[in-house]
């Protein structure tokens, strides 16, 4: 057995990582990618190992050394016209090796799990090609398999139907051809095609003729959870990095990313509470059937979508902010309110790490499980001299609510004391009580100026990739000069169709609702089978968890990641002082929770 690695290519994609280097020098996590692969071949019983070079093929000669002369015979074969040619060339170059050897044939992009090669060499089929189910993420060569795992077809980029992604497979680009079949099908028809049509194609492309016979001899070995990934750009290196990091690194990676985890299909997520039964399908359909209209489009200005935003609430629209996020609409709040600002911690949402510091006058939750009242705020806060006093309900750390009474009886606390008061009822259609009311209403806005409610709709709605909240007062002046400052940050064309049609689908979200409390319930049965874990008491669309007996907060979650591909949040650091491990998990669908509680059920300390 010998291997051949083609690592001709400019890498141009790469930018700046490639200016100096061939795109198998590239590092990842300090370890270049040809280094990695040399050491996996070196655990194998090859005869040889076959490199071609091409741009920049001096410099990794030189990087490549006499490293490996006790493990590995490399042979290096150039390809002089890199530039003018692609990997089809590359591999014509060696054909006459190919008929010499049963080969692995890599290409010199990708980093991968040791497993890999071991499953590929383990089969006893003799031609095939490593291939993983079809995900977004994947660009490159798709084939497409028949029940005995018969490669059937290479589907080109043309012919790409995005109607048939669930049948497809992406090749990882790691091949096994024995050398009869190297000899009687692949290199003639390789050589032929070679004369037919140029050197500028790729070695694929014969493969998918050789396909077309009656007898291919080509098979496919799907991988299932194994790691790879095929870098030709930086956000493939940026990915790559996260992917293949060490425990510790990688729950740091994945927490500083904060999102964006549809490139990583195989992660879980339970980090990031959202709202798991809304939108609903039909919903979906009519976003999906206006996408190219919504796409080519601009979106309306500010008034249209407070008009909008007001429809969707049923409260006049003279009360009305939208904007693209809470951040953003918490930074311009704070910039046309001055003076000092209360906000009760601990709290994990995005406003507590916008306030400045010399204008943040934090009251800590000293209450058992963090809990605490109205009452103990006013009591702090009488000679604080304070000028906005923020508050969650339901809260961001352990889903406490403040019933409705009490948040208008801080309120007309704060109103004598010229005190702005900001509800985020972000999730407060998730609490348990169902007819928890909203101080949405127009009754109990329009005579209470000082009063300002937040809501962010993405995240309660289930939709938090439209990045949309509102911000709703009776005070005229703040919502004038908050919306000057929407201008600047005016809502997508996709967020503000999703308020059009939202009032359509009402009666849905309310049984979405009452679906919701159920899987919540359900989950918190589930948790308390857990011998080492305490669930505190909530009322948000995730559960706060104490980490017991011999667990850490932060070894459970490296375990959930690396043993499960499971993400949840380690809030210990967010909740320091009490010198207690919590978690946080978020509300999922019910094949989701089985799935991680099945994971916790199995866990060592």
């Amino acid at each position: 057995m010998q291997a051949v690695i083609l690592a001709a290519g400019m890498g141009k994609r790469l930018g700046e990582y490639t200016r100096d280097n061939t795109k198998c020098m590239v590092r990842v996590n300090g370890v270049r990618l040809i280094d990695r692969v040399l050491t996996q071949l070196s655990r194998l019983k090859l005869d040889r190992v076959i490199i071609v070079v091409g741009y920049k093929g001096e410099a990794l000669k030189a990087c490549i050394g006499h490293r490996y002369d006790n493990k590995l015979h490399i042979e290096f074969v150039n390809n002089p016209i890199y530039d003018k040619t692609n990997n089809i060339y590359s591999l014509s170059l060696v054909k006459d090796c190919l008929c010499e050897d049963d080969t692995l044939l890599l290409e010199s992009d990708l980093i991968f799990e040791d497993s890999l090669l071991r499953q590929i060499l383990a089969n006893p089929y003799p031609n095939l090609a490593l291939v993983a189910k079809w995900e977004t993420w994947m660009d490159g060569t798709v084939v497409r398999l028949d029940q005995d795992r018969n490669i059937i077809n290479f589907i080109s980029k043309k012919a790409f139907n995005y109607a048939d992604a669930d049948l497809y497979y992406k090749t990882v680009n790691i091949y096994k051809f024995s050398k009869e079949f190297s000899r009687h099908k692949y290199v003639p028809f390789l050589t032929a095609y070679c004369e037919a049509v140029g050197n500028n194609e790729y070695y694929e492309q014969v493969l998918r003729i050789i396909t077309f016979l009656d007898k291919s001899d080509i098979k496919a070995l799907p991988i299932a959870d194994e790691k790879w990934y095929e870098i030709d750009d930086v956000a493939d290196l940026d990915c790559a990095s996260s992917i293949f990091k060490d425990s510790v690194g990688q729950v740091q990676d994945y927490a500083r990313r904060a999102g964006g985890y549809w490139r990583f299909p195989s992660i879980l997520d339970f980090s990031l509470p959202t709202h798991p039964y809304f939108p609903p399908e039909r919903m979906m359909e009519e976003m999906r059937a206006n996408y190219n209209v919504l796409l080519r489009n601009y979106p309306s200005r500010v008034h249209v979508n407070c008009v909008l935003g007001g429809k969707c609430f049923v409260i006049r629209s003279q009360y009305v902010v939208v904007g693209c996020g809470l951040p953003q609409m918490i930074d311009s709040l704070l910039r046309h309110i001055e003076g000092k600002v209360g906000i009760i911690v601990p709290n994990m949402a995005s406003y507590g790490k916008q306030i400045p510091e010399n204008r943040l006058i934090p009251y800590q939750a000293k209450g058992k499980d963090f809990k605490y009242g109205v009452d103990e705020l006013m009591a702090f806060y009488k000679d604080k001299g304070i000028s906005l006093l923020i508050l969650s309900s339901p809260d961001q750390v352990s889903g406490q609510t403040i019933a409705l009474q009490d948040v208008l009886r801080l309120y007309e606390w704060c109103e004598n004391r010229h005190i702005r008061l900001v509800v985020d009822e972000t999730l407060v259609d998730l609490a348990v009580d169902l007819t928890t009311d909203t101080l949405l209403r127009d009754r109990l806005l329009e005579n209470r100026k000082m009063l300002i409610v937040l809501r962010d709709i993405a995240e309660s709605h289930g939709v938090p990739g439209l990045r949309l909240a509102m911000m709703a007062t009776s005070d005229e002046d703040i919502v004038a000069l908050m919306r000057q400052d929407a201008e600047m940050w005016p809502i997508n064309s996709f967020a503000e169709f999703y308020m059009q049609i939202f009032n359509k689908y009402d009666f849905l979200y309310s049984r979405a609702r009452e679906q919701f409390q159920k899987t919540r319930e359900h989950l918190i049965d589930l948790l308390s089978t857990v011998s080492w874990l305490r669930v505190i008491p909530g009322e948000a669309n995730f559960l706060l968890c104490e980490v017991k007996d011999l667990y850490t907060s932060a070894g459970v979650v490296s375990q959930l990641l690396q043993e499960y591909s499971i993400l949840v949040r380690d809030c210990s650091s967010d909740l320091s002082g009490q010198g207690r491990q919590y978690i946080r998990i978020a509300v999922r669908s019910l094949a989701d929770d089985e799935r991680l509680i099945s994971a916790l059920l199995h866990f060592h300390p």
